[in-house]
């Protein structure tokens, strides 16, 4: 079994389709961890239309290609286009950033996920909630990794914020919690 940490985002209907994901991927995986959700601007976008985004981590023992084809087969189900534009509207947004300490190209995957240290919204769920874990190349914790982020300035340049999220009668995410 390997720890697999997935990148959630929506800016479709985003309540909505962040807990079809998370309903989702609880019924397949079993048992989540999850950070905060945070609402951030879009990065690259021409719409722009705020995005939710938060980090999800499950135990699994599917393979890559089997783990990238449910995201795939997930999103699809829920309303994303597959030839969309890169930088277009979604519904839902599903990335595998890391599997274990899988590193390199499997199954057409690249891992770990290049953005896990340059996109504040994702490094600073990882940190959030997956501080400790160690990014597969450079052996860093993600805790550091975010404080160097901070430390250069860069979580300025790319602001986020948490926002309130329920998740099956319970609080998730708290708009209270100083980032």
């Amino acid at each position: 079994m390997s720890l697999v940490l997935i990148s959630i985002g929506s800016n479709i209907e985003r309540e909505h389709h962040v807990r079809v994901c998370l309903d989702a991927l609880e019924a397949t995986f079993g048992n989540l961890t999850l950070s905060s959700v945070y609402e951030s601007e879009p990065v690259g976008f021409v719409d722009g239309r705020n995005f939710l985004n938060l980090v999800a981590g499950f135990e699994s023992d599917w393979s890559v290609g089997e783990l990238q084809a449910w995201c795939k087969q997930l999103e699809l189900a829920n309303g994303r286009l597959k030839n969309s534009a890169k930088f277009s509207p979604r519904t839902l947004d599903l990335d595998l950033l890391t599997v274990g300490t899988l590193t390199g190209e499997i199954d057409g995957v690249m891992l770990p996920r290049d953005e896990v240290d340059r996109n504040a919204f994702v490094l600073l769920p990882l940190a959030e909630s997956f501080g400790e874990e160690r990014h597969p190349v450079t052996g860093e914790d993600y805790a550091s990794l975010w404080k160097a982020f901070v430390a250069a300035g860069r979580a300025e340049q790319q602001p986020l914020w948490p926002v309130d999220f329920s998740w099956r009668c319970r609080m998730i995410s708290r708009a209270d919690v100083t980032v």
